[in-house]
């Protein structure tokens, strides 16, 4: 019954998602065309995701804010479970960063512009100079004095479990001796996995949890191989039993 009433409540409140999804790419891109990039590029978006969550009736928890430093710049590195991770992230990390994702974004209506015009980094996997220059994008936002956030298993699971880590974020992080942030994100997958992208979503908290940072030890291969696994161990360490261990993604 409760199944039943939570469904018939999405039906009432899609339109004002919709709405608001309209008004926020449409806000981002007149703000980033007149405004501050830095400003326009997140705080609509981080609006947009907690409102979605809010109007979804989604428990949020966050644990371990105190770890970040002010004016400290950051590579975010998450496991992926679902969706609703951009929600969580972007309304709740409270950090203003940029997104390195999927090129196919860009074609989603109204949310693609507003990625592109908030300087957005997208992944072009069409060859090795597509790639370099999406590095070569990240590496200068990190200069600005921005943060990045990555999803480094490069796509969303398919059975709650972790895929393996691909090495170009910590790359970055240790070309520019930056920390890494692990993040473990629980109850995403619940929500809405992958298998049911865009159906009912169904009511479960999330949880985010931000590890303690994680420094450089030196610079070039025995750092970034240093960085990718304690960033691997922190976010597994953070899921709950039920999605804990390898799974092989063949996706990634």
């Amino acid at each position: 019954m409760k199944k039943f009433l939570y469904c018939l409540y999405e039906l009432c409140v899609i339109p004002l998602f919709l709405i608001d999804t309209i008004a926020t790419a449409l806000l981002t891109i007149l703000g980033c065309l007149v405004g501050n990039g830095h400003f326009w590029g997140y705080y609509p978006g981080k609006w947009w995701s907690q409102f979605t969550i809010r109007l979804l009736l989604l428990p949020v928890k966050v644990e371990g804010r105190e770890h970040l430093k002010p004016g400290q710049s950051y590579v975010f590195v998450a496991n992926h479970q679902g969706a609703f991770d951009i929600f969580l992230i972007y309304g709740f990390l409270n950090r203003n960063f940029k997104w390195m994702m999927k090129r196919g974004i860009g074609k989603i209506p109204f949310v693609g512009p507003a990625c592109k015009y908030s300087h957005q980094i997208f992944v072009d996997k069409r060859g090795p100079s597509h790639i370099r220059a999406s590095y070569d994008q990240a590496r200068e936002v990190l200069k600005e004095g921005m943060s990045l956030m990555v999803f480094p298993e490069g796509a969303r699971t398919f059975t709650g479990h972790m895929g393996v880590f691909r090495r170009g974020a910590f790359m970055l992080a240790d070309e520019l001796q930056l920390p890494v942030c692990p993040l473990t994100i629980n109850g995403s997958f619940d929500i809405m996995p992958r298998t049911r992208d865009w159906r009912w979503v169904r009511w479960h908290p999330l949880k985010l949890t931000i590890h303690e940072p994680i420094m450089p030890i030196g610079k070039g291969r025995e750092n970034i191989d240093y960085l990718k696994d304690k960033s691997y161990e922190a976010v597994m360490s953070g899921l709950v039993p039920e999605y804990q261990g390898y799974v092989r993604n063949d996706d990634q």
